[in-house]
C-alpha cells in the first residue's frame, strides 16, 4: 500500500508524475472538476450573499468513490492541479468531496512537469489559497448570473440556443464594429511612381519622395503628371547618403495570447487546437526508454520571466551550437502590461536540450510542430540582436526627390533561429526583408532608366483573424490567458460570427443578439467596464478584494436592467434566406440556414419536409473523371476543403488540389493548383508537369 496520494486532473499527467515519485506515492487522476454548479439551473442563491450551490458532475461518481477509497487508505493526501485558479478551485472542491483540512499543507504546485520542479514541489506543500479558488468562484458567479438571466431572454424573444457572456458580448461587439467600419470606409485614391536607375550597370529602385526639399503625396494622375513633366533628363544626383548599423532585438519568450498568435500565423492553429496540444506537452509525452516526459512549462501565462536555471542551460546550448558570439550578454527585459500577474514563467521547452528533430518520432505531426515553435522562440530570446546595415540615399532633379532604401544582415543573431510572424498576409516571416544597394556616395550620378507610376486606392481595416482578435483583446484587457481559446469558440459555435478567409465576418444573428445586449444592458458590452471587471477579479486574486462585495455591485445595477428587458424588449424574428430553387422531394422553397458547421440548404416545409442538402460552390470545371458533372468543393469531417464530382456517389472523382479549365501540354491530364505557404504553382497530378504562379 502506498503512503502517500497524489491527485492530479489527467492521466497523461499523473503517468508523467508517477514517473518522479517512486513506489510509496500513488498518484489518480481526477479527469478535471469533480464538483460544479448544476447545469439545469441557475445554481446561485442571490439572497445568501451568492452562495454557489455545488453538485457532483455527472459520471464523476465512480471517479469520486474511487478517489476517497485510495484517500481513506493513505496517510496523506497532496491535491496537484494545475498551478492557477482554475487549479486550485479544483484542489478545493476535492479537498471538499474527500473531507481534507483545507488549512492543511496539502496543496502542491509546479510550473513545469520535471524531476528537480516535482521534488522541489513536494518539499514545500502548502495550504489551498482561497485568494484564487475566490477569484475563480467569482468569475464563475459573475458568468452564470449574466448567461442564466439574459439566455433566457434570448431564448424567448429570438431563438432557443443562444447565449450571452461577459466577454463574448464584447468580443462579438469588436467583430461587429470592424465590420462597421470595413462598410463606412471611403477608399481614397492616391499614387506611387517607382523608379529604376543604374550606377556603373548595376540596376536599383528608388520611390518618389517629394519636391522642392518636401515629402508629397501624390493623390491624383494629374500631380504625377506635374512630376514627371518636371525630369527634364535622366541624370539624378545622389545626396543625403546615410548608411547606418541597425540592432534588431530577439523577441521574449511565449506567454499564453502570443503563443496563441503565432500558432495560428505559423501553423494555421485555431487557438483551442493549440492549447489542448500544448496541455499535451506540458503534461507529457512517452519518449521511449526515458518515459512519459513533459516537455513544455505550464502553458497559461501572461509572464516573460525564465528562471535562472533555464537561461543556464540556454546559454550553455547557444554556446555550443552556435558560437559566443550568438549568445545575448546584455538581454533586454520585457516590458510589462498593468494587467499581468507574473505567477509563472514564459512557455519554455522544460529542457532545452530536448532538441525538436530529436524527438520527432516520439510526437505527433501537431505536436512536433508546436514543441518545435516554442523550442525555437525561447532558444531565439535567449541569443544576440541580429545586426542590419542599412543604407538610405535621396536622387535629386530639378527640386524632384526619390529615395532609395537598401538593408543586409551583418549577423544573423537569434534570426538563425528564429523569425516572428506577421499579421499583415503579404509579408513572409520566414526570412529578413533584404534590398541591396550598389555603393552609392554623395555627389555621384544615377541614372533613370524608367519610371512606374501606379494607381493605388486605401484600404479598409481588415478584418480579425484569430491572431489579431487574441493581441487585441489582450492589449484593451480582455479576457485573461485561460479565457481567449473558449471564448472564440463560444461566439462561433452559437453562429454569430463565420470564418471567411480564415477572419471573423458577423452574422445577422450575431449582430441581432449584439443590438439587443447593446440596448438593456449596455455595461455588458462596454469595454472599459468588462477591462475595469478583470481587474477588480484579478484583485480578489491578490488578496486585495472581497468577491462577494464586487459581485453583489455589479448586481445591484444588472437586476434593475434585467427586470426593465423582461418587460421591454421586443421579440425579434431572423427570417431564413430563400435560396431561389425548389424542393425535389415536396416542391417548396429552399431556404439557407445556419448549423453546427455552417450554412445549409433546408426545405422550407419543415417538419413535415426534413429534406436538407450541402451547398456546394462550383468551380467551373467539368469533371476529369466522367466529363459529365462539375467539379464543387467540399469539405472533409475535419473541415478540410477538397474538391469532387458533383454527382458523387455515381462518380467517385476526388482531389486535394483544386482543378482548373486547362489541359497538361505534355499528356493531356487536367492540372490542378498547388499552394504552399510562400509559393503557387500548376502541376499536373499525372504527369511531372509544372510551372510557377506569381
Amino acid at each position: 500500500m502506498s503512503d502517500y496520494l497524489v491527485i492530479v486532473e489527467s492521466p497523461a499527467k499523473a503517468k508523467t508524475i508517477k514517473r518522479y515519485l517512486g513506489s510509496k506515492y500513488e498518484v489518480k487522476a481526477s479527469m478535471g472538476h469533480v464538483r460544479d454548479l448544476p447545469r439545469s439551473q441557475m445554481g446561485i442563491d442571490v439572497d445568501d450573499h451568492f452562495k454557489p450551490r455545488y453538485i457532483t458532475i455527472r459520471g464523476k461518481g465512480p471517479v469520486l468513490k474511487d478517489l476517497k477509497s485510495a484517500a481513506k487508505k493513505a496517510k496523506k493526501v497532496f491535491l496537484a492541479a494545475d498551478p492557477d485558479r482554475e487549479g486550485e478551485a479544483i484542489a478545493w472542491h476535492l479537498a471538499h468531496s474527500l473531507e481534507i483540512d483545507d488549512h492543511s499543507a496539502c496543496r502542491v504546485v509546479f510550473n513545469e512537469i520535471t524531476k528537480p520542479a516535482i521534488k522541489d514541489a513536494f518539499k514545500t506543500p502548502r495550504k489551498i489559497n482561497m485568494d484564487l479558488v475566490d477569484a475563480q468562484q467569482a468569475r464563475r458567479v459573475l458568468d452564470r448570473l449574466v448567461g442564466y438571466n439574459i439566455s433566457p431572454l434570448l431564448w424567448k424573444k429570438v431563438k432557443k440556443g443562444l447565449s450571452a457572456g461577459r466577454v463574448q458580448s464584447v468580443a462579438l461587439r469588436m467583430i461587429i464594429e470592424r465590420e462597421k467600419e470595413i462598410k463606412a470606409f471611403n477608399p481614397e485614391e492616391y499614387w506611387s511612381i517607382t523608379g529604376k536607375f543604374h550606377v556603373d550597370d548595376e540596376s536599383f529602385e528608388a520611390a518618389f519622395y517629394g519636391y522642392d526639399g518636401k515629402k508629397q503625396v501624390l493623390k491624383t494622375n494629374e500631380d504625377v503628371k506635374q512630376i514627371l513633366d518636371r525630369i527634364k533628363s535622366p541624370n539624378f544626383l545622389i545626396q543625403n547618403v546615410q548608411k547606418k548599423e541597425r540592432l534588431r532585438n530577439p523577441v521574449v519568450p511565449f506567454t499564453t495570447s502570443s503563443l496563441q498568435q503565432e500558432a495560428a500565423r505559423k501553423l494555421n492553429f485555431r487557438a483551442r487546437k493549440t492549447m489542448m496540444i500544448a496541455q499535451q506537452l506540458y503534461e507529457g509525452i512517452a519518449l521511449g526508454k526515458q518515459g512519459s516526459t513533459g516537455l513544455i512549462t505550464y502553458m497559461r501565462t501572461d509572464s516573460t520571466r525564465i528562471s535562472d536555471v533555464a537561461k543556464a542551460e540556454a546559454k550553455s546550448f547557444i554556446f555550443d551550437n552556435y558560437g559566443e558570439n550568438y549568445y545575448n550578454m546584455h538581454p533586454q527585459k520585457a516590458k510589462k502590461s498593468e494587467n499581468t500577474q507574473d505567477a509563472h514563467e514564459g512557455v519554455r521547452p522544460t529542457s532545452v536540450l530536448r532538441v525538436p528533430k530529436e524527438i520527432k518520432d516520439y510526437l505527433s505531426r501537431d505536436q512536433f510542430k508546436l514543441y518545435k515553435l516554442i523550442w525555437e522562440r525561447f532558444v531565439a530570446s535567449q541569443m544576440a540582436p541580429a545586426v542590419l546595415d542599412t543604407v538610405r540615399a535621396d536622387l535629386e532633379q530639378n527640386g524632384v526627390l526619390f529615395r532609395a532604401s537598401g538593408s543586409k544582415v551583418k549577423f544573423q543573431g537569434f534570426m538563425k533561429v528564429y523569425i516572428e510572424g506577421s499579421d499583415d498576409l503579404k509579408k513572409s516571416d520566414n526570412a529578413p526583408h533584404e534590398n541591396f544597394l550598389p555603393e552609392l556616395e554623395e555627389g555621384m550620378v544615377a541614372i533613370k532608366d524608367q519610371t512606374d507610376p501606379k494607381q493605388h486606392f486605401t484600404q479598409p481595416p481588415p478584418r480579425y483573424t484569430e491572431a489579431t482578435l487574441v493581441k487585441s483583446m489582450e492589449e484593451i484587457g480582455i479576457g485573461r490567458p485561460s479565457t481567449y481559446a473558449p471564448t472564440i469558440d463560444t461566439i462561433q459555435r452559437r453562429n454569430y460570427v463565420t470564418m471567411d478567409a480564415k477572419r471573423f465576418v458577423p452574422t445577422e444573428l450575431g449582430e441581432v443578439v449584439l443590438n439587443l445586449i447593446v440596448e438593456f444592458f449596455p455595461e455588458i458590452i462596454n469595454i472599459d467596464f468588462t477591462a475595469q471587471m478583470e481587474t477588480d477579479l484579478d484583485e480578489v486574486e491578490e488578496g486585495k478584494k472581497n468577491w462577494i462585495g464586487l459581485i453583489d455591485a455589479f448586481y445591484q445595477d444588472f437586476s434593475k436592467r434585467l427586470s426593465t428587458a423582461e418587460k421591454e424588449m421586443q421579440s425579434v424574428s431572423i427570417k431564413d434566406e430563400p435560396a431561389g430553387i425548389k424542393c425535389e422531394k415536396c416542391g417548396h422553397e429552399m431556404v439557407y440556414k445556419m448549423g453546427r458547421f455552417g450554412k445549409f440548404l433546408a426545405c422550407s416545409n419543415f417538419p413535415e419536409c426534413r429534406n436538407t442538402k450541402a451547398i456546394l460552390k462550383k468551380m467551373g470545371v467539368p469533371c476529369p473523371k466522367c466529363g459529365k458533372g462539375e467539379v464543387v468543393e467540399r469539405r472533409s469531417k475535419k473541415h478540410r476543403i477538397f474538391y469532387g464530382c458533383d454527382r458523387f456517389p455515381e462518380c467517385d472523382f476526388v482531389s486535394w488540389d483544386k482543378p482548373i479549365q486547362r489541359q497538361c501540354p505534355k499528356c493531356g491530364s487536367y492540372l490542378v493548383e498547388k499552394k504552399t505557404k510562400n509559393a503557387k504553382s500548376v502541376e499536373c497530378p499525372k504527369c511531372d508537369y509544372k510551372e510557377e504562379m506569381q
